[in-house]
């Protein structure tokens, strides 16, 4: 893998799998139901499409979200399984900007990712999403990702709430075109949703969140 890029796959696994929440990050304001406005991107251009992508691995909910209230996605590589993800290809700043965002900075400068590109980890600090992961490529291009340097065996578990996996629920359809059945037994087979959500709270949460037949975005690529 060439250890410089001018443009990567940014790997999402949570809230950002929802096209309209993910464009906050380019382009700023306020997501619906969130407590924060985002700057927005120094690039402002569009991303250069998305696809559907399967992460070797298991995303987990924790730690107590200032934006949405309750816990969020966190991805651990080296855990049990499977997740859904969707990629974006994104300029390397872009990635740096959104990076930024996600650890409530101001973005101003742009990442050095050859070691990340290198080794394929790299860990930036001690910060909720600041360990950064290569999960695979597309056509030659590096799929990155970031979350927490810690794993879920070292944190407590807190569940989301419900404006966040509502996003969840609209992600999954809307990238991986997955059912309501499907949907709510992915999300309950995530560690941490299960500290506060059943499976009849989810079924009521999925069915309020509109029809699965809703058209899907660039998924004919996949990882």
């Amino acid at each position: 893998m060439s250890p410089v890029a001018d443009a990567l796959w940014y790997a999402s696994y949570g809230s950002n799998m929802l096209e309209r929440r993910f464009q906050h990050y380019l382009h700023g304001g306020r997501p619906a139901g969130a407590r924060r406005e985002y700057p927005g991107a120094r690039d402002r251009s569009a991303h250069g499409g998305s696809v559907p992508v399967t992460l070797a691995g298991s995303v987990f909910f924790a730690w107590e979200s200032p934006t949405w209230g309750g816990g969020i996605a966190f991805y651990d590589p080296d855990g049990p399984g499977t997740s859904y993800g969707r990629a974006y290809l994104v300029t390397a700043g872009q990635f740096s900007d959104i990076f930024a965002q996600e650890m409530h900075r101001i973005p101003e400068a742009d990442l050095d990712v050859t070691g990340l590109l290198a080794d394929g980890r790299f860990v930036v600090g001690p910060g909720r999403y600041e360990h950064q992961v290569v999960v695979g490529e597309i056509d030659g291009v590096p799929v990155v990702t970031f979350t927490a340097s810690w794993t879920a065996d070292e944190i407590a578990f807190n569940a989301p709430a419900e404006r966040y996996v509502a996003m969840l629920v609209e992600g999954l359809r809307e990238s991986h075109g997955v059912d309501d059945t499907a949907c709510v037994d992915y999300l309950l087979g995530r560690p941490g949703i299960g500290v506060d959500w059943t499976r009849a709270r989810l079924v009521d949460l999925v069915a309020r969140t509109g029809s699965a037949d809703r058209p899907r975005h660039d998924a004919s690529r996949r990882r």
